[in-house]
């Protein structure tokens, strides 16, 4: 009965087959993770499994056998297309154990007829833990992070979250240390696809949200994993050496996150070592800071939609290898605020641009190059192909090209594009050569499938796969030899299913056959005719039999060698391999500066913000696409001046439309793209280091937290405030809008000032509060632009071009008729504003100015001793009950005191 037959007996309905006992206990050890289980040419699931997978995968549910009364749901997918399938699971977040067939099924009978073949679970795949190409995008990274807490973790003993992120397609390993503050805006760098952390971390209310939001499949395990008393020999063992030392120095919280990565890996891979880098301490004081709504507002990678396409990144990419768009990704994400470092890029895209010939050279030899660092880790992981093998090779001959096209330029290079270079000459080219002669141009993806060395590498093979090709040939060469050696042009060698090969010649023929019986072995005689066989037939005939299988076992050999060789010049394969994603960067970069028309920015420890017509560079690049209009190029200069040593705020006001919210984002664009080493769309910039970017941009509610749109407003405004320093660029746009006129108007008009006199950072702010403007009196570095429109026969022509001054309206019923709002709601809404115009409600904001002190001059006064007698002013403000005003009945009770004020004066 077969293993199937097996499954499907209904005969005993509570009786648990073997089968169903082996399922059971290998599914009770995965209770976390879809049981994909090895049956013949399927992966099947059983049970809660088969449910989900039907209902995610869109496949047919069935039933089949009973267990403990009850119909078994059961589903499967075929062995050869479970890529297609895991790929959707692990996408949709779901983790799946592979179960294989651990034995041969011949193994199992001889155990008895009803033996189970035996199995076991090879591979926990898990979205954070993926290597194969069909389910990885090229051109992102896949990291893998583990998140813990740790009290007294850091270096000066408060507590710290410890980072340790790893990307098991590439090898890369880093770690870090960050605080409640940076957390956040850590996870959205890093943008890990799958996130580890302590399950009682994960308890926390604050925590779960936060993780969540970072958009990674949550995988919470036992604080056990994170150890720190054990973190050292766990990292010691995994990468054998008996100290970290040579590693570098790492706090407590990052060496326990480490160990929690490592732990999971271990655990996911059942035995299987990923050739992992060394751990590399990231500090993020080397990066610009940039919170998840920052990112999210201004479209780094991403618009707001989940898409790539329409984002900066997609925008500026013009790479044509899978690494060197990762690393373009990876830089983009944390732009640099060391301008040093920032300009080592900037002269490698600079050499690029001036060298023309040579960057369309190497990117035309890099569309060829294929992915080293994965092939790599696929091979290492034992789950590569011979096709793996041979990217390798081709990619190391790309870069052996590339070196000697280096080698005719005169004058010195750029050091990054020198040290890449070094990275290539000291790739194992020798290798490269024997892994070119050893691979056919065009192997099978799979190793199983034999047929991928090269004719000529190995003798012995090339002699089986004659016999197994041409076995029809070899007898035929054979039986012209005994047929010339015996004078029988008659004798012919035949084949049947009883006897194999033989010999036969007709009997009054076959007297020197008869007369050597040593030699010719009689097997048969027939009416007419007899039949031989002879040691060296019998030998052939052994040799084609086998020769497939044989054949196959010598190529798997030659597999194995070529494999360890790969994997013991790992770290120089992936020492080129980087170095080829950082010439791509640069080559593409250059691409991207030469096309658009990019300048190279100034970068320096100054607190300028000079930016001459700038440009929008995703909006740009749309309506390039669209053929509509051209892009208008706009200055922007947050410097300092003479008198203000920190940076300047722009007061920007104009109507809906018009482009306040592009000109805001393309300026914290440019620095962006500045910072992470390209040129930028502009005729020049100067930009001081940026280390902390702000962005309050669009409307959006949190459901999750029980926040309305104004609430989530307000708590990324307050994060600005309270974190922004002289070095931070700020962009604000609508502050206030969320809420009742007066209210929004006394947030915004309040924001400013913080902004100004405490946070003292370069900001621009956009607003429809044209009230603000006034504040240019008293603040010095506050200066008022607005985006320049024309009316024409009652409708608005934007202009989209910002200059100094301030609005007098928003041309908001202008911008609503254009929208199509119906004549009769544009009219009625021309009337009324008309009325509200008359009753000059907003002037009275610049009366108030002379009478609020500023932000600076809030902090509390020595209260002089009370007058003798009444104070009429005090007697006044006792009679008013806050609570009990609406905003108009307190600003009339404003004027009143005030008047009441001047009377006493």
């Amino acid at each position: 009965m077969s293993e199937s037959q097996t499954l499907q007996s209904p005969a005993a309905d509570h009786k648990v087959t073997p089968m169903m006992a082996q399922f059971i206990e290998i599914k009770t050890a995965n209770p976390d993770s879809l049981l994909f289980y090895r049956m013949g040419d399927f992966y099947e699931l059983f049970f809660e499994d088969a449910e989900i997978a039907s209902r995610a995968l869109g496949i047919t549910l069935t039933k089949r056998g009973k267990h403990l009364g009850e119909d078994i749901p059961m589903c499967g997918v075929p062995v050869h297309a479970a890529d297609d399938y895991l790929q959707k699971l692990i996408a949709l977040g779901h983790r799946v154990a592979v179960c294989e067939q651990t034995e041969d099924p011949a193994e199992a009978k001889k155990r008895g007829s009803k033996s189970v073949v035996r199995r076991d679970v090879i591979r926990l795949v898990t979205p954070g833990t993926l290597t194969e190409d069909r389910l990885l995008d090229s051109s992102s990274n896949n990291f893998l992070c583990a998140l813990t807490r740790l009290k007294g973790g850091s270096l000066t003993g408060d507590s710290a979250y410890g980072l340790a992120w790893i990307d098991m397609s590439t090898g890369a390993f880093h770690v870090s240390e960050t605080d409640d503050q940076r957390l956040a805006a850590d996870l959205a760098q890093i943008g890990p696809r799958e996130l580890i952390l302590p399950d009682m971390l994960l308890q926390e209310p604050e925590m779960r949200l936060l993780t969540e939001q970072s958009g990674a499949a949550l995988s919470p395990v036992p604080r056990a994993f994170f150890d720190g008393a054990t973190a050292t020999d766990r990292l010691a063992r995994y990468f054998k050496v008996k100290t970290l030392d040579g590693f570098g120095t790492f706090t407590r919280a990052e060496l326990s996150a480490a160990a929690g990565v490592l732990a999971y890996v271990e655990k996911t891979q059942l035995g299987e070592r990923p050739p992992l880098d060394p751990p590399s301490r990231e500090s993020g004081a080397g990066r610009m800071l940039i919170d998840p709504s920052t990112r999210a507002n201004l479209e780094l990678a991403r618009t707001l939609g989940g898409e790539k396409q329409g984002s900066l990144l997609a925008t500026i990419d013009r790479t044509v290898t899978g690494a060197g768009s990762r690393l373009l990704a990876s830089r983009l994400a944390g732009p640099l605020v060391n301008p040093a470092e920032i300009a080592r890029r900037h002269d490698a895209v600079d050499f690029f641009l001036d060298n023309e010939i040579l960057r369309e050279g190497l990117r035309q030899t890099l569309k060829g190059a294929p992915d080293m660092a994965r092939a790599l880790s696929r091979i290492a992981l034992q789950r590569g192909g011979p096709r793996d093998i041979l990217s390798i090779s081709d990619a190391l001959g790309a870069s052996r090209e590339f070196l000697s096209r280096l080698g005719n330029i005169s004058g010195p290079m750029p050091d990054e594009v020198a040290q890449a270079a070094d990275r290539l000459a000291a790739a194992p080219h020798e290798l490269s050569e024997e892994l070119t002669r050893a691979l056919k141009d065009e192997p099978p993806l799979l190793k199983r499938d034999g047929n991928f060395v090269a004719a000529g590498y190995d003798a012995n093979l090339d002699e089986l796969r004659a016999l197994r090709d041409e076995s029809r040939k070899v007898i035929a060469r054979l039986q012209a030899d005994y047929a010339e050696e015996l004078g029988l042009r008659s004798l012919k060698i035949k084949h049947n299913n009883v006897l194999g090969w033989f010999i036969e010649a007709p009997t009054a023929q076959s007297d020197k056959m008869q007369a050597d019986p040593a030699r010719f072995i009689h097997r048969q005689t027939m009416a007419g005719a007899m039949r031989f066989t002879t040691t060296e037939l019998a030998e052939l005939e052994s040799k084609i039999a086998s020769a497939g299988e044989r054949a196959l076992a010598i190529e798997l050999e030659i597999f194995d060698r070529l494999a360890t060789a790969v994997i013991e010049a790992g770290d120089a394969i992936k020492a080129a391999a980087h170095g080829l994603a950082v010439l791509d960067v640069s080559a593409a970069l250059a691409k991207l500066a030469q096309e658009e028309a990019y300048t190279r920015p100034v970068i320096d420890m100054s607190h300028a913000f000079e930016i001459k017509a700038g440009r929008h560079p995703v909006v740009e690049a749309s309506l390039r696409r669209s053929g509509g209009e051209s892009f208008v190029a706009n200055d922007a200069n947050l410097g300092p001046e003479e008198e203000a040593p920190n940076g300047n705020i722009w007061l920007i006001t104009g109507p809906n439309m018009a482009g306040k919210s592009t000109f805001l984002r393309q300026n914290a664009l440019i620095a962006v793209l500045a910072q992470m080493g390209s040129f930028v769309p502009a005729q020049h910039a100067h930009i001081g280091v940026v280390d902390r970017l702000f962005s309050r941009v669009g409307a959006a509610d949190d459901l999750a937290r029980g926040r309305s749109t104004f609430m989530v407003e307000m708590v990324e405004t307050a994060a600005i405030l309270n974190q922004a320093g002289d070095r931070s660029l700020v962009i604000l746009d609508e502050i206030g809008r969320g809420t009742a006129t007066f209210d929004g108007l006394s947030i915004a008009w309040a924001t400013i000032e913080h902004l100004h006199e405490v946070n003292r950072c370069r900001a621009l702010f956009a607003t429809h509060y044209h009230e603000l403007t006034a504040l240019s009196q008293k603040l010095d570095r506050l200066h008022n632009a607005t985006v320049l429109v024309k009316e024409w026969d009652g409708d608005v022509v934007f202009l989209h071009e910002i200059v100094p001054g301030a609005a007098d309206r928003s041309y908001g019923i202008q911008v609503a008729k254009l929208a199509g709002l119906p004549a009769s709601v544009v009219q009625r809404s021309q009337q009324v504003l008309t009325q509200l115009e008359e009753q000059d409600r907003g002037s009275k904001a610049e009366t108030l100015i002379d009478e609020l002190p500023l932000f600076a001059a809030l902090a509390p006064k020595p209260v002089a001793a009370p007058a003798k007698g009444p104070d009429p002013l005090r007697t006044a403000l006792d009679a008013i009950d806050p609570d009990d005003l609406t905003p108009r009945e307190a600003l009339e009770a404003l004027y009143k005191l005030k008047a009441e004020s001047r009377k006493d004066a």
